[in-house]
């Protein structure tokens, strides 16, 4: 007895495209966030930028996007908060429409610290963002992704999980218990056309990386097979392409986005 294969999409005359799409990014007005923002924009979605804290930058970023000719709009939010994920969600579905993209990239700072240092206050910290975060996330734009019988969802890891880094133990737990919650949730909503996939970047310089010291950022340069620096733009093309049809059969995975660092 044989099967045959059976595609249940409906992609566009472009597999590559996301016009018609709806994307929400979390914490992407600076950094990575906003490089998968434009990319997403640059395909064709229309893309809401999430911020929290800082409005004159946020209003910047969002300026700075349109001007690539994108579509989207700009909302202000805690990803922590249930209530507030909320309303997200529904304003941004009441000026873009549903969203069929979740991006989940909103994080806070990553102090590198023995044990001995950290307190159960900063652990808990790292489990709201990474894992309470993509949780309530999820719940507010699950119903409309299978009415649809389509949708992505994007978790943003780091490579530190792999390489296992020490003084970063919080962090790593976080984002290991992210990594397990991203598993399931691909093989739970596989059966409605909804792909779950993470993507985990190696150390790649932006903005709040200025005051690293120079000394670590040589010795981490020297152990890139590529032999040369990530950009953020690299982030945001693999982001871009999970979100797509030419991905559709693609979940549960962890791309890493590191030139090679975790091949070893």
């Amino acid at each position: 007895m044989t099967r045959e294969a059976r595609d249940d999409s409906t992609p566009s005359a472009n597999q590559f495209s996301l016009d018609g799409r709806t994307a929400l990014v979390t914490g992407s007005t600076t950094g990575l966030g906003l490089a998968i923002a434009e990319s997403l924009g640059d395909a064709g979605a229309k893309v809401a930028l999430n911020y929290f804290n800082d409005r004159d930058r946020g209003e910047a970023a969002f300026e700075r996007y349109l001007a690539r000719g994108a579509a989207g709009c700009l909302v202000r939010g805690s990803v922590i908060d249930g209530s507030e994920i909320d309303r997200i969600v529904e304003e941004v579905e009441s000026v873009l429409g549903g969203i069929d993209i979740l991006v989940v990239n909103a994080t806070p700072d990553q102090p590198h610290h023995p044990i001995e240092e950290y307190d159960w206050a900063f652990h808990q910290s790292m489990i709201d963002y990474f894992v309470k975060s993509p949780y309530l996330l999820a719940r507010a734009v699950l119903p409309r992704m299978k009415e649809r019988r389509w949708g992505r969802i994007i978790n943003l890891g780091s490579e530190v999980l792999t390489r296992g880094l020490g003084n970063f133990s919080p962090y790593l737990a976080a984002k290991g218990g992210q990594n397990g919650w991203n598993r399931s949730m691909a093989t739970e909503l596989a059966p409605w056309g909804i792909t779950v996939n993470m993507v985990s970047p190696g150390w790649i310089p932006v903005e709040r990386h200025e005051k690293d010291p120079q000394s670590e950022k040589d010795d981490y340069f020297a152990q890139i097979p590529m032999g040369r620096w990530g950009v953020p733009r690299d982030v945001g093309g693999t982001v871009t392409f999970l979100a797509g049809d030419a991905a559709s059969f693609v979940t549960g995975q962890n791309i890493h986005v590191n030139g090679g660092m975790t091949v070893h």
